[in-house]
């Protein structure tokens, strides 16, 4: 009732037709009465909803440094800020991840996180204890020696569990981040359509506000490029993964909405 009241104030006082002003106030006032809120408290409610807020930095714990699998925990938190307006930059040892944005949408990719990782290291323990990585062989060079000459061919090898984890894993983070991208932009054409500019004069600004806050702030001096492959590569298990960040949960559980809501009107 609030923002309703607070609505047609803002109205009243946007409009220069003097008959129009007054038909808002007059609403407003009535809406009031029947709610027993003062005008005053509205105009205040609308003026702490539309104050601008500023980016911030935050730094995000992933895990404890030089434990194996943290480059994929990496992806998938990195995957979740970027439909999320969020910046990232990822320390050396992927044990944190310096995130840059809004604090309303690094709440929502904190949440994100927290729920997602929950079920990628659940699916991907299931997978590897269900032994259906084993059916499947990774292609490797081995070096030999005949004849005093060093002679490299490839062989067919047993995927090993680690393998078969991280390629899971990279292939959920991957899977969920195109999904999130596909909610982000549908939320964007709700929120943007053709006869209006306010909401994409609104996003405009707060991209550019995120822009420079990112740039004066950030101490990175390169971009990371994402876990390393240099394990091996497993087919059957990055479908495996793909699979499961498919049927991942994001709209039934509270995360999403609360990411949903940072775009302003639902």
């Amino acid at each position: 009732m609030l923002t309703r009241i607070g609505g047609l104030l803002r109205k009243a006082e946007a409009t220069d037709n003097e008959h129009e002003a007054e038909a808002f106030l007059a609403a407003a006032q009535r809406l009031a009465t029947k709610s027993s809120i003062d005008l005053a408290v509205a105009r205040s409610h609308v003026a702490d909803r539309e104050r601008r807020s500023a980016p911030v930095q935050r730094i995000i714990p992933i895990g404890e440094p030089g434990r194996k699998g943290l480059r994929t925990y990496v992806q998938l938190f990195v995957a979740i800020a970027t439909a999320n307006d969020v910046r990232c930059d990822v320390a050396r040892s992927s044990a944190q991840v310096y995130a840059y944005g809004f604090a309303a949408d690094i709440d929502a990719c904190e949440a994100l996180y927290a729920s997602l990782l929950i079920q990628m290291v659940r699916a991907s323990d299931h997978y590897i204890k269900s032994g259906a990585y084993r059916e499947a062989t990774v292609v490797k060079i081995v070096a030999e020696k005949r004849f005093g000459r060093t002679v490299r061919r490839k062989v067919e090898a047993p995927v090993a569990g680690v393998t078969a984890r991280l390629n899971f894993q990279m292939a959920f983070a991957a899977r969920v981040g195109a999904r999130l991208a596909e909610v982000k932009a549908e939320v964007v054409a709700e929120e943007t359509p053709a006869e209006s500019t306010g909401t994409a004069l609104a996003l405009r600004d707060k991209e550019v506000a995120l822009t420079d806050f990112y740039t004066a702030t950030s101490e990175a001096r390169g971009t990371w490029r994402g876990p390393q492959t240099s394990t091996g590569h497993s087919a059957a298990a990055r479908r495996a993964g793909d699979r499961a960040g498919r049927t991942a949960r994001l709209g039934t559980s509270p995360e999403l909405p609360a990411a949903r809501a940072k775009l302003t009107r639902r």
